[in-house]
């Protein structure tokens, strides 16, 4: 069997393990509630609001009883789960709909802004670490360096909020949210369809280039604030691999043979500091998906977050706070296992280590 094969059968399975550890953690959590609370996670979407107390509370026994609410945790843990797979994860009261349901709708966004953080911060962060370390100590390296300090000890939601007083409240260019008010009541069912869910392709697919315009500019303050980060930490990284390569007898060899100018930097030694930047990428991406949650909120901008913004305002939510753990872990392993394919296909040396 090819090692590339091997290597993904291996983290393939790795994901399964993963979901059920941490699966078994969060239900865990849930279990110190009361079974008459975790009712609520199976409880109808179409509810008669006319019912009674004891009503709700006769209905309430028969699906304590009916998903084993009372039987031992592992019982539990397994109609739970199956409950999970075929997509019956409850009704959020706080939404008005069941959580599922909820929680794809509100994917793209989240998904688009992820996106473009991810084509804002790798190719910068990539390609200006290469640059600092082959330049080391030069003007371009240290501003780099003292950038990228800056950036790394300046908290995303301070960011957020700095720029929000500064290029929405001072200057009026960007304002939070996905679209424009006025245009945003433009947009109905009729004159405009959802083919993606993300603003900025449906309105090419429209042929409404202004939708994809103003889209862009609502996204420019989240996605700087979610990149800004992630790029220094991988652009320190970088360089530091960059660095180290310098040095290397390779290097010097190519340098007799007359190897010279960007031919050596990005064909030569560029290509041996990808291994360690791809390992630091893959644990950016992991986190950018976690933290986009919070920069979400303070731009208000109405992703996967708004399901949990939701659950915790008002009465308690429990489907809708299980639901997004649950859809949070799945979506950062998916994210992991792709990035780590990735890596594997860039660096054939991942792949033999980890099979050796």
């Amino acid at each position: 069997m090819p090692p590339l094969l091997k290597y993904l059968i291996r983290r393939a399975l790795v994901m399964p393990i993963s979901a059920f550890i941490i699966s078994l953690a969060l239900y865990g959590g849930v279990m110190l509630t009361p079974a008459e609370v975790r009712a609520d996670l199976y409880m109808p979407s179409n509810l008669n609001q006319n019912l009674t107390e004891e009503d709700i509370a006769r209905l309430k026994e028969k699906i304590i009883t009916r998903y084993h609410l009372r039987d031992p945790f592992p019982m539990q843990y397994a109609y739970w789960v199956q409950s999970i797979v075929l997509g019956e994860w409850g009704y959020s009261p706080s939404l008005k709909a069941d959580v599922l349901p909820a929680l794809l709708q509100r994917t793209p966004a989240t998904v688009e802004l992820a996106f473009y953080s991810l084509l804002l911060f790798v190719p910068l962060g990539l390609l200006g670490g290469g640059l600092a370390g082959w330049r080391k100590n030069s003007p371009e390296d240290s501003s780099l360096r003292l950038l990228a300090f800056i950036s790394t000890s300046l908290p995303p939601f301070i960011l957020a909020l700095m720029m929000l007083s500064f290029f929405y409240i001072g200057l009026g260019w960007f304002a939070p949210g996905r679209l424009s008010n006025a245009l945003g009541y433009q947009l109905t069912p009729e004159n405009f369809r959802a083919y993606t869910g993300m603003y900025t392709l449906d309105g090419l697919l429209n042929g409404r280039p202004d939708v994809t315009l103003d889209a862009f500019r609502h996204l420019a303050m989240p996605v700087f604030t979610l990149s800004l980060y992630h790029w220094a930490t991988l652009t320190r990284i970088t360089r530091a691999s960059m660095v180290a390569q310098r040095g290397q007898e390779y290097i010097i060899a190519a340098r007799a043979r007359g190897i010279h100018g960007a031919r050596l930097v990005w064909k030569h030694a560029f290509r041996n500091t990808l291994a360690p930047s791809l390992t630091s990428l893959t644990l950016s991406a992991a986190s950018l998906l976690t933290g986009v949650f919070v920069v979400e909120i303070i731009y208000v901008y109405n992703g996967v977050s708004f399901v949990i913004l939701r659950a915790m305002q008002g009465i308690p939510d429990a489907p809708a706070v299980l639901g997004f753990s649950v859809y949070s872990v799945m979506l950062v392993l998916g994210l992991m296992f792709g990035l780590d394919v990735l890596q594997a296909l860039a660096d054939p040396r991942i792949r033999e280590e980890n099979l050796a």
